[in-house]
């Protein structure tokens, strides 16, 4: 009788024993994420502080060479002059120590551009602002 209870539970603890000591490859099993959704974002002004509205507006990784971001006007809500440099759909593209982030845009014959440090990587849960303006004047 006691080979019967024994024999059964020396099964079940190894299977146990067994489960508790694999280990996952990953550094960020551990990482628990929230649902929201990161946007970094910039806003032109004019020279009064105002909003505007810019041509061939682009955002460009300098270290990829990827183009992030493209408009043709504010692609964010109605303000004007508010642009989408990068979001969390790019987040696994953007690396852990952070990736600069060239932004730029024409309003008539002027064109401004700015760096805006940007981290992501694969065990992020959102990206994150490292560095840069919060907004580009034109003159």
């Amino acid at each position: 009788m006691i080979k019967k209870t024994i024999i059964p539970l020396f099964g079940i603890c190894m299977i146990l024993l067994t489960a508790c000591s694999k280990t996952d490859n990953s550094n960020c099993q551990d990482k628990i994420c929230d649902e929201s959704f990161a946007t970094v974002i910039v806003k032109f002004v004019n020279k009064n502080g105002e909003g505007v509205a810019v041509e061939k507006y682009s955002a460009v990784n300098q270290r990829t060479k990827d183009t992030l971001s493209t408009a043709s006007g504010s692609d964010i809500n109605s303000e004007a002059g508010i642009y989408r440099v990068v979001s969390d759909n790019y987040i696994k593209k953007l690396s852990e120590t952070g990736d600069e982030i060239k932004v730029s845009g024409t309003l008539g014959t002027q064109t401004k551009s700015a760096i805006i440090k940007v981290k992501g990587g694969n065990c992020a849960c959102h990206i994150s602002k490292v560095d840069g303006p919060e907004q580009i004047k034109f003159d």
